[in-house]
Order: C-alpha cells, then structure tokens, then sequence
C-alpha cells in the first residue's frame, strides 16, 4: 500500500518505518529541511532503540524515503497519516496548529479518494476540524473528490515503540467510512495475524480512548506516588505494598512503580489537554486534577529529602546525579523530574555533575549555560569528591554498581535514591546512608 506519513517526529518515524518493514510504500514528510537532510543522509533525529537500525534496511530496500515536498507526498499515499506534534498551548489545550495545517495542505493537493488518518494525539472533535479544513481547501479549488476521516491513536512507550508498534496489544480504529474501514484493515492486518486486535468505533470514541488511557495511566503513578509518601511515613514497605496490590488481577503491576514523577512528552501534555476539554464543556474532572498536583509536588520528594539531611543552603555541596531522561531507553527530557531536581540544587549554591547514557546532549540543549551544572561521560565518573549520589532515572546500568568503588569515590556515601533500586537492608550492610521513597530510610 502507498502511504505517507506527514510529520517526521516520534510518532511520525515509527509510524513510517514499521509500516514500511511490512512491505509498505511509504513517504515521510516534514517542513524541517534540516531534519529531513539528516534522515537523508542516514542519521536519525532521535533516539529509540531499534529504530535507527529498521530506517536504513526500509531506505535501502526502497521502501521508504523522506522529503520535504508537500505536493509530492500527497500525490503519494491513498492514507496519509497526520502524525504532527501538538504542543500544549498557554491554557494547557493542546494547539492543534499543525494538524489543521496538514489537513490544509492534503486538501490543496488532493485528487481523488484520500484516508486522512489524525495519528497525533488530539482532542475530541478534532476529525469535524480535520474534515472542515480539507473540505474548505477543495472548495476553494473547485474540487469535487471523497474523502475519509479516520482517527488511529498511537500507543507507544518510549523505549519500546517499535515492539508496541509491531506487536500491538490493541489497534483502536475510528471512522464511519466503510471503505477507510476495509484499507486501514489491510494496512494493519499482518501486525495481528495470530489474534486480531482491531477495535473499529466512532471517531470521537477513538480520539477520547487515547486521553482516557493515558490520564488512567498517569492517575496509577501519581496514586502509587502518594501511597509510598504515605508507607513512608507510616513504616510499611512500598515494594511489599506494590506487590501485595499488583498480585491482584483487578489491579496488575503496571505502572505501580513508585518514583519522582512522570514526565515526557504525553502524560504531563494529555492530562493537561483533557482538563481544558473538560472545562471547556463546563466539567471539573476533580481526580485528573489531584493527580496533577501531585505529580508536580512529587518532583521535589527527592529534594525534600536533600534538605532534611544538609540543610537548605547548599552552598559548597557538591552532587553527582545519575538519570536526566525522564525514564530510561529515550533521551527525551520534556517534564524531566531531574530538571526540577538540578534546577532547586544550584538555585540553592550547589553544583551537580550528571550522567545519562544517551541524553547528555539533550540535556545540553534544553539546559544550556546552567552554571555548576557539569556532565560525564560514565556512573562512575560523576562521584568523586560528591558529597552524595542522586539517582534519578532507573537506567539498567545503574542497578548493579560496584558499591565500594562508589563509596569509596563519593566524599559521603550517601545515596538518594528517586527509583528505589536497591535494598535498604544491603546497603546498610554496605556502610551507605540511604533514602529510597517509600522505604526504609538508612540515616547515620
């Protein structure tokens, strides 16, 4: 099948790229020359693993290119998947900005039958918009054709994007056009040969199982949050707590990991995105709003703890701080709990030498000329002469340290520990003060 892929951003390249791995004619489109002149050249834009690999075997096979002509990938794809970025706007709605603008450019260059597919994540309603706007360009034309709406959300980790994409637990597929119904079908039915996943209903039902999905998520994170501030408290064990719950299968284990919050590129903007909607029709969704709050509260739990133990001038303390990606496997730093956590420590007279193993440049980008802020290039490069060890993302890497190299490298052996990923008890055996969250805290 021809398609193409209007936005070459996360969503977009993974999009593209596995369905070119299925045999697929695909056309990335993106405004950005310069990202284009990159995914040209062989480079990739971002970082997921797996993707960089899958994007030069499709490019080599012909299967897949990229450009930044607009007519040309219209003309292209019987679908064309919207997959632009929706930014949240300065009331927290999403800015649909770039999505009416490709619904535009895909109505001044159409002829005949075209499945407009919205792959981004947007609002209830955005279909009639994407329809209207495409319906107002072919009228200015004189242009007669047919055209079907269809709303295809993205449910994809970052980190595990392509697995979710190739092996899907669910395909959720929004249209009332029949003939959009059959092709995005074909288009989908070898990624679930073995069971079919394909859940067909309205567009609005489509467009709102995204946002709902992704505020459950993020209310079970920012509920675990709170539970283990709580155990804390309290003396219970989180991690017993977690298994204890997860075990029930009402419940399960996902996202029942307790931490410094979340971050990223969806939950922070789609719970926003779906508060605004809903006061916008004069609703109040009282629990989205409590898991906001304490989502942004639990960005300072690690801090919180930092001031207990050294006070609150900070000044001549010295941090190394391990994790500035807001989970591991991606390099995104959007909402990074660790740039609340950086940020308090030098506004506050301390100075931090971080560490991540991929989004080091990313951190640069998004933090520059932060002074006292350094980097390095290993774990271990960043402890000495720390006067504790922060850990902030829960990077393999970092689960199984040589423990006394790091406590001989670090001035205190103190460790902070924002993702809990080591036993209280050995590292009381080890000679380490320790502050895990919602655990037993190991104090001099």
């Amino acid at each position: 099948m021809k398609i193409t892929v209007i936005g070459s951003g996360y969503v977009g390249l993974v999009t593209g790229t596995c369905l070119a791995e299925y045999g697929n004619d695909v056309v990335c489109l993106d405004v950005d020359a310069n990202k284009i002149r990159i995914l040209q050249e062989g480079g990739v834009p971002i970082f997921e693993p797996g993707l960089e690999e899958m994007i030069k075997r499709n490019v080599a096979a012909g299967r897949l290119r990229f450009t930044t002509d607009i007519k040309e990938s219209v003309e292209h794809g019987t679908i064309q998947f919207i997959a632009v970025g929706t930014p949240p706007d300065e009331d927290g709605s999403a800015d649909l900005k770039y999505v009416v603008a490709a619904a535009r450019s895909i109505g001044r260059y159409m002829h005949g039958y075209k499945v407009i597919v919205d792959k981004s994540t947007v609002p209830v309603g955005t279909g009639d918009k994407v329809r209207a706007a495409i319906n107002d360009e072919l009228s200015q034309r004189g242009e007669q054709t047919s055209f079907a709406i269809v709303s295809n959300p993205e449910f994809l980790k970052e980190g595990a994007a392509i697995e979710d994409f190739m092996r899907p637990d669910r395909i959720v597929i929004g249209t009332d056009d029949d003939t959009a119904k059959d092709l995005m079908s074909s288009l989908y039915g070898p990624f679930v040969r073995n069971h079919d996943r394909i859940l067909f209903m309205d567009v609005r039902s489509a467009e709102m199982t995204k946002y709902a999905a992704n505020a459950m998520l993020a209310t079970r994170i920012s509920f675990m949050n709170e539970l283990a501030n709580l155990s804390e408290v309290m003396g219970a064990d989180i991690e017993l707590v977690r298994k204890g719950i997860g075990s029930d299968p009402r419940i399960g284990y996902h996202f029942l990991y307790p931490g410094v919050g979340y971050g990223g590129s969806c939950f922070p903007k789609d719970v926003q995105a779906l508060q605004r909607t809903a006061n916008e029709h004069g609703i109040s969704l009282k629990v989205l709003d409590a898991v906001e709050k304490a989502n942004h509260a639990q960005k300072s739990v690690l801090v919180d703890k930092i001031v207990k133990r050294f006070g609150n001038d900070l000044k001549g303390k010295h941090f190394a701080l391990w994790g500035l990606a807001f989970k591991p496997n991606t390099d995104d730093m959007r909402d990074a709990p660790s740039r609340v956590i950086i940020e308090y420590l030098l506004s506050h007279g301390a100075t931090v030498a971080a560490h991540d193993p991929v989004s080091i440049h990313e951190a640069q980008r998004v933090m520059p000329d932060w002074q006292g802020l350094s980097y390095g290039d290993s774990p271990m490069a960043v402890l000495p002469d720390a006067d504790a060890l922060v850990i902030v993302t829960e990077w393999k890497a970092f689960r199984s340290p040589d423990f006394a190299d790091v406590k001989n490298q670090l001035k205190n052996p103190l460790i902070f520990d924002g993702r809990n990923l080591y036993d209280p008890k050995k590292m009381e055996t080890a000679g380490f003060e320790y502050y895990p969250i919602g655990r037993k805290q190991v104090t001099q």
